[in-house]
């Protein structure tokens, strides 16, 4: 199976809030306005795509964003500086099949070029022991634990340190090599993107 991993279409929204809707227990439902808003404000929006098809998605925010999630908030007032995926979801028919460590590798590759960690969380419901699994094996560690009362579910909330970063910080500043491979912030969004030299 080859998978495409690419910046989400405007098109393509009605295909993903299906696909986050049907998605189950460990991922809040969402509406249209909401997933409106996360098109428009997030800096990271990329899907994976086999044989022409949606089969997962992944949205992230760097931690100076102003993103009204209360989980991106628990984070950012308990770490300097994260990268968030706000959620990823793979679709039915091919999770279990490395799409969403495809996505995970994607979301890395972009956050570790500017922040030093990964952060996201893990809704507690009965599939959390299999999604807490998947986490823990691509590096994520648990930070805490916190009650979303607007959801009324309690979240592991998980971390990930992006080792790179520092080098790279260290190596480029805020001004990254101009090269293909590097993926920019999505145009539109209130991100401030780093310059490239």
């Amino acid at each position: 199976m080859s998978v495409l991993i690419r910046d989400v279409r405007p098109d393509e929204l009605g295909a993903i809030l299906t696909m986050n809707n049907s998605a189950g227990t460990s991922i809040l439902p969402m509406d249209e306005a909401r997933l409106q808003h996360l098109f428009d404000t997030a800096e990271y929006f990329r899907v994976a795509v086999v044989d022409e098809q949606l089969h997962g998605f992944i949205i992230g925010y760097g931690s100076g964003a102003q993103h009204d999630s209360s989980n991106f908030d628990w984070f950012r007032r308990n770490h300097p500086a994260f990268f968030y995926i706000d959620r990823i979801v793979v679709d039915n028919e091919t999770r279990g099949g490395g799409v969403g460590r495809i996505l995970y590798a994607d979301a890395e590759s972009y956050a570790e070029l500017r922040y030093p960690q990964l952060a996201t969380e893990v809704l507690m419901d009965e599939m959390a022991d299999k999604v807490l699994l998947f986490h823990g094996t691509i590096g994520f560690r648990e930070v805490g634990q916190r009650k979303m009362e607007s959801a009324g579910i309690r979240a592991s909330m998980l971390m990930k340190p992006l080792y790179s970063y520092e080098w790279i910080h260290a190596t480029y500043g805020d001004k990254l090599p101009d090269a293909a491979w590097i993926i920019q912030p999505r145009v539109g969004t209130s991100v401030e993107p780093r310059t490239t030299l």
